[in-house]
């Protein structure tokens, strides 16, 4: 029987096994599921590990920017208080340098690597952790660029990573700190997916307000409000946090181009209470 990624997955999310004993054992029973996970628990590899059934949404973003490029990652624990321990922020610090310098495709290709300093495989050297700390920890997703890179961490709760076509460590700094506190979704205009553009002209067009009005009155009223919308959320377009009289674009002007950028803010799209994390950075910037 071929034993997909997805069989893999699901027998370590149900046993927190490691990828590789996963494989074997579903190889060993033919796939049955069932039977994988008892003889993961016969071996006492299914029971190493009770934590990775618990839900982990705290945690730490961190990023790691050398002279080739550099990376970010978002680390999930249990609780807020793991999250603030010194251990595990030099945990997850490490792991933004190897995702920078090992290069990994993917977070399975990433686990089953080797540590560049420690030459464990990552994901055993996860587990150890995991026994150390106490809690369960895994590593969620993460993103690297090549070249002229610049990053910012808001308090480990948000993260920006940006790459331009050229080294401007003050400007970029700047561009990384408005990323962060105004959430733009894209560069430019050019970016935005037409189904995005679609799907908000369908919304302004049912809106009650607009309902009464002529066909063509109504079409221009949601043109502006579309346009006006799709400026908000590109980085481009935004005024700049530290001067409202400029945009981004007018702020780079002459001096370097944004190639790409990623935002992660900790846990998003994961059930847990929701923080206004990019309050916090506009507080910090008007402070």
């Amino acid at each position: 029987m071929n034993i997909t990624a997805q069989m893999v997955k699901e027998l370590r999310d149900k046993t927190g096994a490691g990828m590789m004993d996963a494989k074997k054992a579903l190889v060993e029973v033919d796939g049955d599921m069932e039977k994988a996970a008892e003889v993961l628990r016969q071996k006492g590899i299914a029971s190493a590990d009770k934590k990775m059934g618990r839900i982990a949404a705290e945690g730490r973003v961190e990023s790691f920017v050398d002279a080739n490029g550099g990376a970010m990652i978002e680390v999930n624990c249990e609780t807020d208080f793991v999250a603030k321990n010194e251990e595990f922020k030099a945990l997850v610090k490490g792991l933004a340098e190897n995702v920078e310098v090992l290069k990994p495709a993917d977070v399975e290709a990433f686990l089953a690597s080797k540590c560049v300093k420690c030459d464990k495989v990552i994901e055993d050297a996860l587990k150890e952790k995991i026994a150390s700390i106490g809690e369960k920890i895994t590593v969620r997703r993460f993103v690297r660029y090549e070249g002229p890179v610049a990053s910012y961490i808001h308090n480990g709760k948000i993260g920006v990573l940006l790459l331009t076509d050229k080294k401007e460590d003050e400007l970029m700094n700047d561009i990384c700190l408005h990323i962060a506190s105004s959430a733009p979704e894209f560069v430019s205009r050019e970016e935005i997916p037409q189904s995005v553009i679609d799907h908000e002209t369908e919304i302004e067009m049912g809106k009650e307000d607009l309902l009464k009005k002529p066909e063509n009155i109504r079409a221009k009223i949601v043109e502006g409000r579309v346009n006006k919308l799709m400026a908000e959320r590109c980085l481009l377009e935004q005024p700049f946090v530290k001067d409202p009289n400029q945009t981004i674009a007018q702020l780079i002007e002459g001096k370097l181009s944004i190639k790409a950028f990623t935002r992660y803010e900790l846990g998003e799209g994961l059930e847990k209470r929701q923080d206004n994390f990019a309050e916090e950075v506009m507080a910090q910037v008007k402070g």
